[in-house]
């Protein structure tokens, strides 16, 4: 319940801010709109599972507390860490599921998400001129549709005015828009076309043999220039090797190593630009293991709080989840800064956790 409630709260941003529009606006079906909600869930989970496992705990062993019992169980010979165990074994389990949510499925989800919302926009955009405004294009063109009936257009005018001044403006009795996502180019077919030009206080007709107007889609983003958090591990391991050897490679024409630098300064160069995909590979295996220690800490905090509320636990639940998540966008802001170590910085919460979780265990164990 705890995992449906946060996945929920988390979803519903991005589901209000991308999704939820095109839906409100009747330009994707619920069927697309399903489609779109079903890839961000697995790149979601990689925050609220481990948040769910927290709050759980903390909800739990609060109630179990807070009816007094644990001591039913101390009386009856059940130490805690007897009745601990399942509850530890589960969230290690559920570790190897964080792992092959947060190394592989969620980015690849997200990147799945990403290329079918840019093919949505990309096939929806040319139907959306709307009718009587003018649009202005990035290229420099500006467009009037009169009517325009799902990419079908009719009384359109063009403007397009060049560098040198001169003015170029066509009128078509109708048209017709279509969209190729292979080579990222809308095309504009118009019929009835008439073209003048304007140039120096000159008007001269146009004669259009071929009235078809090619318009630049936005450009789909390379592999390279994909968000490091969007790769897979594999992918982010590949990428570190090509990473090294680009630096290590010898110079053209040289038989010797490169220096990108004075020799000084070579390794600090090559740190620099390793340690943000350094860090992301420390990032997402840490994460994997956060399951574990928000379980070691639940457990006795959810024993000294003592309470039935449900809001009481969610509220702890918050609390413990800014402090660990604070340490991992410490240790993101310092990827450019290497000598400060930020990839270490990601496994600084899991060993707080783990350490403070296990001692406080240990004394909840012992009555203390």
């Amino acid at each position: 319940m705890t995992l449906a409630v946060f996945t929920f709260v988390i979803l519903l941003g991005n589901v209000l801010k991308e999704v939820l529009p095109l839906l409100v606006s009747g330009q994707a079906s619920l069927a697309t709109v399903g489609e779109f909600i079903g890839l961000l869930i697995p790149y979601v989970w990689l925050y609220a599972l481990p948040m769910a496992v927290l709050a759980a705990i903390l909800l739990a062993f609060g109630r179990f507390s807070a009816d007094h019992e644990l001591t039913a169980a101390r009386a009856s010979g059940i130490s805690l860490l007897s009745l601990s165990w399942p509850v530890l074994l589960l969230s290690l389990l559920l570790c190897g599921v964080c792992a092959f949510i947060n190394l592989e499925l969620g980015p690849w989800c997200r990147k799945a998400y990403k290329d079918l919302r840019f093919q949505f926009l990309a096939e929806i955009s040319g139907a959306l001129l709307p009718e009587r405004q003018f649009i202005r294009d990035p290229s420099g063109l500006m467009f009037y549709v009169g009517r325009n009936r799902q990419g079908n257009l009719s009384d359109i005018l063009i403007f397009h005015q060049q560098t040198n001044g001169a003015v170029t403006k066509i009128r078509a009795e109708s048209g017709r828009l279509e969209v190729d996502t292979t080579n990222a180019v809308f095309r504009l077919h118009l019929t009835g076309v008439r073209g003048v030009a304007l140039a120096d206080g000159q008007e001269q007709l146009l004669n259009l043999q071929k009235p078809v107007l090619e318009l630049p889609l936005p450009k789909r983003r390379s592999e390279r220039s994909t968000s490091l958090s969007d790769l897979t591990f594999s992918e982010l391991l590949r990428e570190y090797r090509k990473l090294e050897r680009r630096l290590l490679a010898p110079a053209a024409g040289t038989n010797s190593a490169p220096a990108l630098s004075p020799e000084t300064n070579v390794s600090r160069e090559r740190a620099e630009v390793l340690s943000p995909v350094r860090v992301e590979l420390h990032r997402k295996l840490a994460l994997s293991f956060s399951c574990f220690g928000f379980a070691l800490i639940g457990i006795p905090l959810g024993i000294r709080v003592q309470r039935r509320e449900s809001n009481v636990g969610f509220t702890l639940a918050l609390v413990l989840v800014v402090i660990y998540y604070g340490f991992i966008l410490v240790g993101s802001g310092l990827e450019a800064r290497p000598e400060f170590l930020p990839h270490l910085w990601m496994w600084a919460p899991n060993f707080l956790f783990q350490i403070v979780g296990a001692g406080l265990l240990w004394r909840v164990n012992r009555g203390l």
